[in-house]
């Protein structure tokens, strides 16, 4: 059978679906989530409306990875997964493409950098709480206190003396308790349907609801006004958001999504850093303290479940060896 020299060559550069590869790509988009978290906090407010940014920046990804779909032909090949999967596929595209965006980039509008990084990036806690009885992970003594020093990590981020809740602050909390059972129907879905697929599902079927949200607060005659600069933001921010949903299914489809979200966290520290950049001033002792702990813990359940998935594997093959009183 003759295969196409460029198809060849794609499936040969295809991420190896190993808990080591799912943890680097969880690094990857964590870097790219904290650029994002960043560049948004500005962006949202250059344009007259969050639910028009959001929109029009998810717009903006749902065409890079559909496209990509199409043109490689995934979407084609994927189409009896996606008959036998679209209430759950649909659900993905509500629950976690359309809604908490809104939520979020409406707080996002009223809240500062750090503090949105801070609240989205407690999505571990939320998973960690969803993923041991509904996926059947294990939390062993040593990953629950790699989640602890985490969470004092970022305590010390963000101390609470330092914290003033508002609406902006609910709003993004909303957004990530939606983001934890998102992530937990897409750790199921990912045995069935194919990552690149499920992410440009996402996207796309969360922009028909964002698109229907515009028309029916009245709201779709602002993206006409838009200048310039506006939209280069949009096309900057929505091909961040592309790599960042394609990364974090990516890792999903590999390693337990209580140490993607863990290892997610060191999104925080990028945007943090980025932040004390822009504004010329060192972070605190105690904030430095604090992404140090960060990127200790992170480091530290990302090697657990590498060697934890490492572990299973050997197990499984001496069961699987013919000289086994198991395989016999």
């Amino acid at each position: 059978m003759f295969v196409r020299p460029d198809l060849a060559r794609a499936r040969s550069l295809r991420v190896p679906t190993t808990a080591e590869w799912g943890v680097a790509v969880a690094v990857v988009a964590a870097a790219v989530s904290g650029l994002a978290i960043y560049l948004n906090a500005f962006a949202v407010r250059q344009l007259p409306d969050a639910a028009v940014y959001t929109t029009l920046k998810n717009g903006v990804a749902a065409t890079v990875l559909v496209g990509i779909g199409l043109g490689t032909g995934a979407l084609r090949r994927d189409a009896p997964v996606i008959r036998r999967n679209w209430r759950r596929i649909l659900v993905v595209g509500v629950v976690g493409g359309s809604i908490p965006f809104i939520l979020f980039f409406t707080g996002l509008a009223q809240a500062s950098a750090p503090s949105a990084a801070f609240i989205q990036k407690t999505l571990f806690i939320w998973v960690a709480f969803l993923a041991v009885p509904l996926l059947g992970e294990r939390l062993g003594i040593a990953s629950i206190a790699g989640l602890v020093v985490l969470i004092a990590g970022q305590a010390l981020v963000l101390p609470p003396d330092g914290v003033r809740w508002g609406t902006g602050e609910t709003l993004i909390l909303a957004a990530t308790l939606l983001w934890a059972v998102e992530t937990v129907i897409v750790k199921r879905l990912l045995g069935s349907v194919p990552a690149p697929t499920l992410a440009a599902l996402r996207l796309g079927v969360g922009l028909l609801v964002l698109v229907g949200y515009l028309a029916l607060t009245g709201k779709v005659g602002a993206v006409f006004a838009l200048g310039p600069s506006q939209w280069g933001l949009v096309l900057v921010t929505g091909l961040i958001l592309a790599v960042y949903v394609a990364t974090w299914f990516a890792a999903l489809e590999r390693a337990p999504a209580s140490v993607v979200t863990s290892v997610l966290v060191l999104g925080a520290v990028v945007t943090g850093g980025l932040t004390a950049v822009s504004k010329g001033a060192a972070p605190s002792p105690p904030v430095v303290g604090g992404y140090v702990l960060i990127v200790v813990a992170a480091g530290a359940l990302a090697l657990w479940s590498i060697r934890s998935a490492r572990s299973i594997q050997a197990e499984y093959v001496r069961a699987a060896s013919p000289g086994s009183a198991i395989a016999d």
